[in-house]
């Protein structure tokens, strides 16, 4: 598991990690087809060739534990959108509260970073509400675990945060405190390649 906060600068893998990475999506796209029917692996494939800097974020996706596949194409901008699918929150970016101000203020038992820090560090970005439901349309994801999402900036300045999971066949939205964390919350994220 990778320690986000001592990421280098350097936005690159090696050509093995990169050959390995290419294996295990390909592995996951072919066998969830049903996440994106109509699309095919070779121009996905074609779009991370050409940009290493994506190729270094699904990388980042899936060492934490997110499990990054397709969901999505936008046709408009001719992208297609990744997002995290492990079945439960990822493990390794759990415990976190939502953000830097939160972690600031927090006096005793600060987390060791927040959602949006370790998103931003990794290049990627907390799932909105819709595109948490728009996810949930695909599988049934977090139905143990609770996942921070996109908090409206009035929410947000009055001290709390958004986040969701799913229960009794729904996709439930809460809200807590901004600076709180559980052992079962963590964040999923999206990229756009």
């Amino acid at each position: 598991m990778t320690k986000l906060n001592n990421v280098s600068n350097k936005k690159e893998l090696s050509q093995e990690q990169s050959d390995d990475l290419l294996r295990v999506l390909k592995a996951r796209f072919e066998k969830n087809m049903n996440r994106h029917e109509g699309l095919e692996w070779e121009n996905i494939q074609a779009k991370l060739s050409a940009n290493a800097e994506k190729m270094w974020s699904l990388h980042e996706m899936e060492v934490t534990g997110g499990e990054p596949d397709v969901i999505g194409f936008d046709q408009e901008k001719d992208e297609y959108m990744f997002c995290d699918c492990s079945v439960e929150s990822p493990k390794g970016r759990r415990s976190v509260c939502y953000d830097r101000e939160a972690l600031e203020a927090r006096k005793k038992h600060k987390p060791e970073n927040s959602a949006i820090d370790m998103a931003a560090a990794m290049g990627i970005e907390l799932l909105t509400e819709e595109q948490y439901r728009a996810l949930q349309e695909l599988g049934n994801f977090d139905m143990k675990t609770s996942s921070w999402v996109q908090t409206p900036a009035d929410i947000r300045k009055l001290g709390g945060a958004l986040f969701c999971d799913y229960r009794f066949g729904h996709v439930f939205v809460y809200h807590n405190g901004a600076d709180s964390y559980y052992a079962a919350r963590g964040f999923r994220g999206s990229l756009m390649v």
